[in-house]
């Protein structure tokens, strides 16, 4: 009786195919149709005449052998799997079949269990992973909302926030609509607790109470002790670079590096002119403010961050490090300029501190909202992540990073925040001078719904600077973004599901950093 619930055709080409009749009733057992045939000719008129799932190809047959009908077979057929059934493991015999793109291989003498499980690997994969990859996601998701029954901490947090982004990579390529809706399910509800959880913490941590490592830390814990130990040290910053997409990325370089990951928390808001220039300064942002005023003589977020490079050596020298050489530091906007920075590395790797910042992933998820065509490109989270796997894989600084692979160079790669898929308008209210930022705002007397976000009144309390008497911010919670009430509709149609950052969820706050050294 058949075991299984799908009947796959399949053409087993061999010589000696009637001694195979044990092998294909078996198969037949098991719910599977089997053609048997003689020749590479036979094959090749067979797979013309019917459509096959797989095809069991001997590699040794008189006339037309195996590697000669398997290029005529991909010719005829090029998506049609095909197993090479060989008795030799010869390594140029196997490269020459993989060259010529064989799916599988089995090696005789066959058993009939030996090719009912190439069968299946092949043809049933997919729906195999897919039944235990539910099992696997329930398991893991009951086991942390285990969790949030009890006391949570911070690091808690980071594995939530590893789990979501793990899941996020698996379920790129899946057709499970089920498991798919399932998890977004969970981010939102995660989401939900996360953002509870750092309303109630915030405030506590800012007093220095037991807190994780914040975006003021990030040098110290991670820059400052390799310099200490008179070594050199790249310090990348990929502005607006989410765990996910680190995570897609790493693979690609642990070819070349030892990766050590960890995660740190950005503080709030989530965006570049607050989280970055606390990283470069390692001050909160009230005390940039009161440091370097200059810093904020025009209150827009393009030139917030015009001393980076000021903050980061100044960061350094209060931590005791003496450089015989001034840090060199670059900022990268395009892959034009990162093309040039690429020309002209060899001057940067004898420097005992190297800092690039590259805000390619930031002009996207920006231009995402305002370009009809790269909202279309990228119109999900998944597209999104494939969107940027394929800049990477393309672009000057993997070129540049793997150039430092060969170098005694410790590379810090981290960013400054991350994005979330906005879903849900709220209104936010303020006058004509308040800032534009759709996942924050700060501005006089600021007034917002408090189910979708935080209104902080006292800036101080929050480490936050005022840039008058009346300054207020208002942070948005989970996937919300804001809107105008005289132009709701309008920002609506143009901002609803795009990437925004800014606010509070596990996407923006929560950010890798990874040493990475040569191999």
């Amino acid at each position: 009786m058949a075991t299984t619930t799908e009947t796959y055709r399949i053409l087993w080409v061999d010589d000696e195919i009637d001694a195979l009749t044990s092998h294909i009733r078996f198969l037949e057992q098991k719910g599977m149709s089997v053609l048997g045939v003689m020749s590479g000719d036979d094959a090749l008129d067979a797979i013309q005449r019917e459509v096959f799932d797989l095809v069991l190809l001997d590699e040794m047959m008189p006339g037309k052998d195996g590697l000669t009908t398997l290029e005529e077979m991909k010719e005829l057929q090029p998506h049609l799997p095909v197993v090479m059934v060989t008795k030799s493991e010869e390594e140029s015999l196997m490269e020459q079949a993989i060259g010529q793109k064989i799916d599988d291989y089995v090696v005789k003498p066959v058993v009939p269990s030996q090719i009912l499980s190439v069968i299946k690997r092949r043809l049933q994969s997919k729906k195999i992973i897919g039944s235990s990859s539910m099992q696997r996601y329930v398991t893991e998701l009951n086991r942390f909302n285990q969790r949030l029954f009890g006391p949570v901490e911070m690091a808690d947090w980071y594995e939530a926030a590893r789990l979501v982004a793990q899941w996020n990579l698996d379920l790129d390529d899946s057709n499970d609509a089920g498991l798919i809706e399932t998890h977004e399910t969970t981010q939102k509800t995660w989401n939900g607790e996360f953002t509870k959880f750092v309303t109630s913490q915030y405030p506590k941590w800012l007093s220095g109470r037991n807190r994780p490592v914040m975006s003021p830390d990030v040098v110290a814990e991670y820059v400052v002790p390799p310099l200490k130990q008179k070594k050199s040290v790249l310090f990348l910053v990929i502005d607006c670079m989410r765990l996910d997409q680190w995570m897609l990325i790493e693979p690609l370089l642990a070819e070349f590096f030892q990766i050590e990951r960890s995660y740190y928390c950005s503080i709030l808001p989530t965006a570049t002119p607050f989280a970055r220039n606390a990283i470069f300064a390692g001050l909160w942002p009230d005390e940039i403010h009161d440091a370097y005023p200059d810093n904020y003589a025009e209150l827009n977020e393009g030139s917030l961050n015009r001393m980076e490079d000021r903050l980061l050596q100044d960061n350094l020298s209060r931590h005791g490090v003496r450089l015989d050489r001034p840090v060199k530091y670059e900022k990268i906007f395009s892959n034009r300029e990162g093309d040039e920075l690429a020309k002209r590395i060899a001057d940067y790797y004898e420097q005992p501190m190297t800092a690039f910042v590259f805000n390619f992933l930031d002009i996207l998820a920006h231009g995402r909202s305002t370009n009809v065509i790269l909202k279309e490109i990228a119109g999900t989270d998944a597209a999104f992540r494939a969107l940027m796997k394929t800049w990477f894989t393309h672009s000057p600084l993997f070129r540049i990073l793997k150039s430092y692979a060969q170098r005694d160079v410790t590379v810090v790669v981290t960013s400054d925040h991350g994005a979330i898929l906005c879903r849900r308008g709220t209104m936010a209210h303020g006058r004509k001078s308040t800032s534009t930022n759709l996942r924050y705002k700060y501005g006089d007397n600021l007034k917002g719904d408090k189910d979708d976000a935080i209104l902080v009144k006292k800036p101080g309390a929050w480490r936050l600077p005022m840039f008058s008497l009346a300054t207020t911010y208002l942070i948005a919670k989970e996937d919300f973004y804001f809107v105008y009430p005289n132009n709701y509709n309008e920002m609506v149609r143009q901002f609803q599901n795009s990437f925004q950052h800014g606010g509070i969820s596990l996407e923006e706050m929560i950010v890798p950093v990874a040493v990475l050294r040569g191999k």
